[in-house]
């Protein structure tokens, strides 16, 4: 995907995070901590599955990449720990507070960068749903929550 502003709106509580050279990182990216490095979801190795595959990336998910970071660059990148954002999703209604997590890729062997899905438990979700898509639509605003910094999305008592 192309760099792409998704913030729409609300308090980002950004933080700089350090990059590998050979990672390359486009704004509006899902970022996870891997070890020491913050990487785009679709390379997180591969689970298996993709319930399995989001489970992973909740427990490092970091946030939303603010900046870039080309091949070969070693500086590090702002990354949004909360807020508000416009991703791409599957064709359908969604409802303010449904969790949303990052989808699979057709293939079934990695996490889209820049693509969110319904998800069913907490421990899978980066955010929820923040404004209300219906008619069935393929963009949606998610509020999202780094599970790194802010403890991810929270199970409602």
């Amino acid at each position: 995907m192309a760099n792409e502003m998704r913030w729409r709106y609300g308090d980002t509580n950004p933080v700089m995070l350090p990059v590998d050279s050979a990672t390359v990182i486009e704004i509006g990216d899902l970022i996870f901590f891997d070890t020491d490095d913050a990487k785009p979801a679709s390379l997180q190795v591969d689970q298996g599955t993709e319930a399995i595959n989001q489970e992973v990336f909740h427990d490092k998910f970091a946030g939303v990449a603010m900046q870039c970071s080309a091949a070969g660059e070693t500086a590090a990148i702002r990354v949004a720990t909360t807020g508000v954002f416009e991703f791409g999703c599957p064709a359908a209604t969604y409802q303010v507070g449904d969790m949303l997590g990052p989808a699979e890729n057709s293939g079934g062997t990695a996490l889209e960068d820049q693509v969110l899905d319904k998800v069913l438990s907490p421990s899978s979700a980066v955010g929820r749903c923040a404004k209300q898509v219906n008619p069935a639509g393929t963009r949606v605003h998610v509020d999202v929550v780094s599970s790194l910094l802010k403890g991810g999305a929270q199970a409602v008592a």
